[in-house]
C-alpha cells in the first residue's frame, strides 16, 4: 500500500457520489467554510507572528498568474535532529492588506511512497496550490498555507513514527515542521489552525498525527491509507509500535473523552485497501473522532483519484478549522 503511484498526465472528472458513513457528516460543497466556534481548550485562536529564525527560501515554481510561488528550503529540526527539505505555498490573501494583521490555517501536505528526495504535492502535475487558490476564491475552502516536508529520509519507511534508534520522524512532522511554519508564517496558536493531508503512506502519517496529537491538530485530510504501523523498523519494539497504531490511538481518544478531531477520508472504489479503511471507519470512528468518507468511483490508489474529492475534503476540515478574519 505504500507505493502511490505518480503519472503525468491528469485527468479531472466530475463525479458526484459522496458515501458516508452512517452517523457521518455530508458536505455541501456550494457552501462558504464557516467560522468555528471558539476552541474549548485554547478559547477563541490568535494570531502569532513569525517568530524566526527566518529561512532562505529558494523559488520552485510559480503557481498560476497570482504571483504566488512554491517556495523550497532546507530546515534543522531542533527536536528530532533530522534535516530535511520543505516546500511551502502562502495563498494569494496572505499578501492582501487586509489580511495583513491575520492568521492563516496551516496544512501539513505529504505524499505517498518514500516522499524522498520530493514532495509531489510541491509540484505542477496534481497543482495542489492552484487548485487551492481558486477553491478558496470560491468559498469552498479556507485558503491554507501549505506546508510539505520530506517524509522519509532516504528511502525507508519510518511510519511518521519516532522508531527507537532511528531518525525521529514523527517528531518531525509532528515538532520541527509547525515549529518551521511559526518561524516563518503568520499563524494560530489554537489547534483550530492546523491540519494535516495525506495520501497512502502520508495518509497514515496524517492519520495517526491527529490522532495522536489532538491538542496539536484539529482534522485531517487522509487518502488511501495505511490504518496500522507497519514498518519493518519496528520489530522487537511492540510497546513502541502500539503507542503509534492509529487503532490503539482512536480507541484511547474516546476512552478518554479526549477533544474532537476531524478526518476525511478518500478512498478509490478500485484500492485493495476498501475493505481495510471502511472497517477502520466503522470500529474506530464515532464519540470524539468525527469521520465522513469520499468514495470515488473506479479509482485506484493515486494522486491522481484523491485529487478529485479535494476540495469536498478540504471544504469539510474547512468548516471546522479558523480561517484568516480580514480586519478592514
Amino acid at each position: 500500500m505504500k507505493r502511490l503511484r505518480v503519472r503525468v498526465a491528469v485527468s479531472v472528472v466530475a463525479l458526484g457520489l459522496l458515501a458516508g458513513c452512517a452517523g457521518r457528516n455530508t458536505v455541501d460543497a456550494a457552501s462558504v467554510p464557516r467560522r468555528p466556534a471558539a476552541d474549548a481548550l485554547n478559547g477563541q485562536p490568535r494570531m502569532v507572528p513569525p517568530r524566526g529564525p527566518r529561512s532562505s527560501f529558494t523559488a520552485f515554481r510559480t503557481t498560476g498568474g497570482d504571483g504566488t510561488r512554491v517556495v523550497r528550503t532546507t530546515w534543522h529540526g531542533r527536536k528530532s535532529g533530522v534535516t530535511g527539505d520543505i516546500w511551502a505555498w502562502v495563498p494569494p490573501q496572505y499578501h492582501q492588506a487586509r489580511y495583513a494583521r491575520s492568521g492563516f490555517p496551516v496544512l501539513i501536505a505529504l505524499p505517498g511512497a518514500y516522499g524522498y528526495p520530493f514532495n509531489y504535492w510541491a509540484g505542477a502535475d496534481f497543482a495542489l496550490e492552484e487548485r487551492i487558490a481558486r477553491w478558496s476564491r470560491q468559498g469552498r475552502t479556507l485558503p491554507f498555507i501549505v506546508v510539505m516536508p520530506v517524509l522519509n529520509p532516504g528511502r525507508t519507511y519510518y511510519d511518521g513514527s519516532d522508531i527507537p534508534g532511528q531518525p525521529k520522524m514523527g517528531s518531525w512532522l509532528t515538532e520541527d515542521v509547525p515549529d518551521f511554519a511559526r518561524a516563518n508564517f503568520r499563524t494560530y496558536d489554537s489547534r483550530d489552525g492546523w491540519a494535516f493531508m495525506g495520501s497512502s503512506s502520508g495518509g497514515f502519517a496524517a492519520l495517526k498525527a491527529v490522532l495522536k496529537e489532538p491538542r496539536k491538530f484539529k482534522a485531517a485530510v487522509v487518502n488511501g491509507p495505511d490504518t496500522a504501523p507497519d514498518s519493518p523498523l519496528w520489530q522487537g519494539y511492540p510497546d513502541e509500535m502500539r503507542a503509534n497504531d492509529p487503532r490503539h490511538l482512536a480507541r484511547r481518544l474516546a476512552a478518554g473523552h479526549g477533544l474532537p478531531v476531524y478526518l476525511a477520508f478518500e478512498l478509490g472504489s478500485r484500492e485493495a485497501a476498501v475493505p481495510d479503511v471502511k472497517r477502520f471507519i466503522k470500529d474506530y470512528t464515532g464519540g470524539p473522532v468525527h469521520s465522513t468518507l469520499f468514495e470515488i468511483p473506479h479509482g485506484g490508489h493515486s494522486g491522481h483519484t484523491y485529487i478529485r474529492r479535494m476540495a469536498d475534503s478540504l471544504h469539510w476540515i474547512s468548516e471546522r478549522m479558523q480561517g484568516p478574519v480580514p480586519s478592514v
